[in-house]
């Protein structure tokens, strides 16, 4: 299927958002020029150091995101060297001591032999803003609309919508990609995030948060087209004693989409990555 047409068949889909009950939780000026177009006819978007952290920390801006550990340095695949799980450091000052114990948890079972998941690994859903650290060789894309801007990971058809110049819903209910509105502002595309269940996690390094947690995000394009750069603040008074920001970059690539099932065949899996899996058929 061309980009064309894959393109034409999910924006018949676009959806506007409505409804009773609403309350403003962020505006912006009149955008008096074109939004800036994040589409092109390309296939879109592949992360850069999708094979280290996935997160970059903003020049000057503190707290920046959980890091590797040190003393144990991730050592990716493709390298002549044995290849290890993400391990985070602890001894960061922004994590409450509840995250830490988790945390910790997960981090003394990977060093013991267990196998460290992700939400790309385990075929479900990243959510916000883990949807930027997904990683792998297939893009994301984006599909604008004035209405809509919908932002799909072709790997495992993971799909964001992102409603536009609307306000939030005074109480959403949580779900894997919470409720997400947005408007341009200059250049940029402003995302706010709320409503987001507190079962992703905010990272490749699994850092758990609350249902509290708010994501602010401002993409735009940069290097004359070439790249695209995300800079994010992550807000959750329940895990963090204090909002962070990092950021996430992805250069233009060139390729046709492709279906990629990420459950298929699962119970075959030779590694646990916790995928899910129906005991008893349901259909």
């Amino acid at each position: 299927m061309s980009v064309s047409s894959v393109k034409a068949r999910m924006l018949a889909c676009a959806i506007a958002v409505g409804g009773l009950g609403l309350t403003w939780v962020a505006s912006a000026a009149p955008q008096n020029s074109a939004p800036p177009d994040f589409s092109s006819n390309l296939a879109g978007w592949v992360g850069l150091n999708g094979a280290g952290p996935s997160y970059e920390a903003v020049p000057g801006v503190e707290p920046g995101p959980v890091r590797s550990d040190p003393a144990h340095p991730f050592v990716p695949n493709g390298t002549d060297k044995q290849p290890t799980f993400r391990i985070a450091d602890l001894t960061n000052p922004n994590l409450m001591p509840w995250v830490k114990e988790v945390m910790k948890k997960d981090n003394d079972e990977v060093l013991a032999g267990k196998m460290a998941f992700t939400p790309q690994s385990s075929c479900v859903p990243g959510g916000v803003p883990m949807f930027m650290g997904l990683g792998g060789p297939n893009p994301i894309v984006f599909l604008q609309t004035p209405k809509e801007v919908t932002i799909a990971f072709w790997s495992d058809h993971q799909v964001r919508h992102v409603y536009m110049n609307v306000p939030h819903s005074k109480n959403p209910k949580p779900s894997w990609y919470g409720e997400s509105i947005g408007y341009y502002e200059g250049d940029s595309l402003v995302v706010d995030t709320i409503g987001l269940t507190d079962r992703t996690f905010v990272d490749i390094y699994r850092t758990p948060h609350t249902a509290k947690l708010h994501v602010v995000e401002r993409w735009r394009v940069i290097e004359g087209g070439k790249m695209l750069e995300s800079v994010f603040t992550v807000d959750d008074p329940g895990a963090f004693y204090k909002p962070w920001t990092a950021r996430r970059r992805y250069q233009r690539v060139e390729q046709e989409p492709m279906e990629a099932p990420c459950a298929e065949n699962n119970s075959n899996n030779i590694f646990d990555y916790h995928i899910p899996e129906a005991k008893t058929p349901d259909f």
